[in-house]
């Protein structure tokens, strides 16, 4: 039985209590809660193995958890209510290769229950949101990845649900297609949809989503705005990026030795101070280590993620 909400107070497009999956001796999820409100775009990161997969495909209605519950606009999730509610746009492309968009756009339709008008007008409206029009009539095979990515997000969205699962969206597509998903997204949100988002680049995540979960090892470690989850993982302190001229078989330990890592040759400090910066450029140039840039920055969601997890966020 549903939830009684007065009708005063607007549905919760997603809550998630205490929910738990174990597959044999693996804990896939280890107890996770979080809300999701109206309009919102939420992001859902982690590493791999985090638990991201099994939570979606949880929400989405195809995996059953062992303990706790997931509500759709205060429906169970794998009812036909929250079903006809949400969309979900899976990471793999599930399209017909050898139909058009337009009949792809047409199937999908079909199998959420449209017909006629409602069809025709759904369909349409796809084509347009996703920049396919003049591309309406062209069989799948003979797309860009990026307009297959296109077409796989409108497929999910032909019922045009209240709210939708973007898995990875832009996995896999040029900068310029990931630009236009990124327009896409924006342009559900002004329409009033809710979004989950999960990706493995945190610039995505920084430009488009309002708050942020982020799973380890099945549990939520972190949550908050982008903001809040900088300002608790480094409260002022910056970060500072120094390149060095030439590889360096020293600059590893020196970098250690001085609090930093190392990544594609360049060092990574986390400071309290700017003017600390000094005293790094001269250790750097007493290791005898030419310093060709020094970058300061306030912290990123990327140096969250790794201060958090400890693993690089691509895969």
């Amino acid at each position: 039985m549903a939830t009684y909400v007065p009708a005063n107070e607007p549905l919760i497009p997603l809550r998630i209590e205490s929910v738990a999956k174990r597959f044999g001796e693996v804990t896939a999820l280890g107890g996770v809660s979080f809300e999701v409100q109206q309009r919102a775009c939420f992001g859902l990161l982690g590493p791999n193995g985090a638990g991201k997969s099994t939570l979606i495909r949880s929400i989405a209605g195809r995996v059953r958890p062992d303990t706790g519950s997931i509500s759709v606009f205060d429906e169970p999730a794998n009812s036909a209510a929250a079903r006809a509610a949400m969309g979900w746009v899976p990471q793999e492309l599930a399209l017909y290769w050898l139909l058009t968009c337009r009949e792809n756009l047409e199937a999908f339709g079909r199998y959420h229950g449209l017909r006629g008008k409602a069809l025709r007008e759904a369909i349409e409206w796809c084509l347009e949101w996703a920049g396919l029009g003049e591309r309406a009539d062209a069989t799948v095979k003979t797309l860009s990845g990026g307009m297959r990515r296109r077409l796989n997000l409108a497929a999910g969205l032909i019922h045009r649900p209240r709210m939708v699962l973007l898995d990875e969206p832009t996995a896999g597509v040029d900068p310029q297609s990931r630009n236009r998903i990124f327009e896409m997204v924006e342009g559900l949100r002004k329409q009033g949809t809710t979004v989950i988002y999960t990706t493995h680049y945190m610039e995505e995540a920084e430009r488009l989503c309002d708050r942020i979960v982020i799973l380890d090892h099945g549990r939520v470690i972190a949550e908050g705005t982008k903001e809040e989850l900088v300002t608790r993982s480094f409260g002022g302190r910056s970060d500072v990026l120094m390149r060095f001229s030439s590889p360096n078989p020293g600059a590893t330990e020196w970098t250690l030795c001085h609090g930093g890592t190392l990544d594609d040759g360049v060092a990574h400090f986390s400071l309290a101070q700017p003017a600390d910066i000094a005293s790094l450029l001269e250790a750097a140039n007493g290791a005898n280590l030419e310093v060709t840039d020094v970058t300061l920055r306030r912290p990123t969601l990327e140096s969250v993620f790794l201060q958090l997890t400890g693993r690089d966020l691509r895969r």
